[in-house]
């Protein structure tokens, strides 16, 4: 970790996450960067391209931090813009999931909090995921790629106008449910080896979380450069259903089941599956899923006494 010297802060606000709560703690952040002597440049895009486009701009004038406040959908956002950049990426949690603030120990309610960690500079060097689609296309992530019966899921999430919130994402699992199926992967792990098989759902995760805390991928390490892989290879409902609560422990890895790997790139096919990286829609497969190592710089708590910087 090293120390970075932060007085000039781009501040990227997601208005809709929270329900409109990233606005209120945009404010409180934004102030506390005003109180200990930070300038601020306040961008607010009219969509997420636009909001790429405005920080990119912004960052040809110089920055010290880029400061998103929202959820992971703000921070996927912003990767596409810092990656392989030298410009340290600063969270406010404000979103329902937070999985990015989660993983890297930073406050998911306090954003005066989250502020004063933004200034303070401590910046850790961490890996990104890429996916590559098969027109060339490609898109960072930061923590997991989900494809297979979560994605499913998500699809048909998407697909609904009621109701709102979570509980169209439960309704939308429940149908998925009633229609459980093992899918036909094709999987090439670092150009060598190939897996074949008939599975519920892949995740690839650069970190440990998706879904709002959800250890899909439990031990994986966003320094190690490798993806850890979680494949569930059960068509029983009642099992799938008896997972999720594992899930949250990360203790499904150890279950039948479940098998685990890690790889540096995976070539990825499963004809109909669609690929979502931290919660937001990402490609069709077959897409390319890997890791860059050391491709971001991310603003963390300050070491403990005692720790290495």
């Amino acid at each position: 970790m090293t120390r970075r010297e932060v007085a000039k802060v781009i501040a990227l606000t997601n208005p809709v996450s929270g329900h409109g709560a990233a606005i209120r703690a945009a404010e409180v952040a934004i102030a506390r960067l005003h109180h200990r002597g930070v300038e601020v440049v306040e961008i607010i895009g009219d969509d997420a391209q636009d909001a790429r486009y405005l920080v990119g701009a912004a960052l040809e004038k110089g920055a010290d931090a880029v400061m998103v406040t929202g959820g992971d959908g703000v921070v996927s956002n912003a990767l596409q813009v810092l990656a392989g950049t030298d410009v340290p990426l600063g969270i406010v949690a404000a979103g329902t999931g937070n999985d990015h603030a989660r993983e890297f120990g930073l406050p998911t309610k306090d954003p005066e909090a989250a502020a004063d960690i933004i200034v303070d500079g401590f910046a850790e060097t961490v890996d990104l995921g890429k996916i590559r689609e098969g027109n060339g296309a490609e898109k960072w992530f930061g923590t997991v790629a989900a494809t297979g019966f979560d994605s499913l899921v998500t699809d048909r999430a998407n697909r609904m106008t009621w109701p709102h919130g979570r509980l169209r994402y439960y309704l939308a699992m429940l149908a998925e449910l009633s229609q459980l199926r093992l899918l036909p992967f094709r999987m090439v792990l670092d150009g060598t080896r190939e897996i074949d098989a008939d599975i519920t759902l892949a995740a690839f995760g650069n970190t440990r979380s998706y879904g709002g805390g959800m250890l899909i991928c439990p031990h994986a390490d966003p320094t190690d450069g490798l993806l850890d892989i979680t494949m569930v290879h059960s068509a029983s409902r009642t099992k799938l259903v008896r997972l999720f609560p594992t899930v949250m422990k990360g203790t499904h890895v150890n279950l039948d089941d479940v098998t685990t790997t890690r790889a540096r790139s995976i070539h990825v096919e499963c004809p109909g599956i669609n690929v979502y990286a931290d919660g937001d829609y990402a490609c069709p497969l077959p897409a390319e899923i890997s890791v860059v190592p050391a491709a971001l710089q991310i603003l963390r708590p300050a070491p403990q006494v005692g720790h290495r910087a």
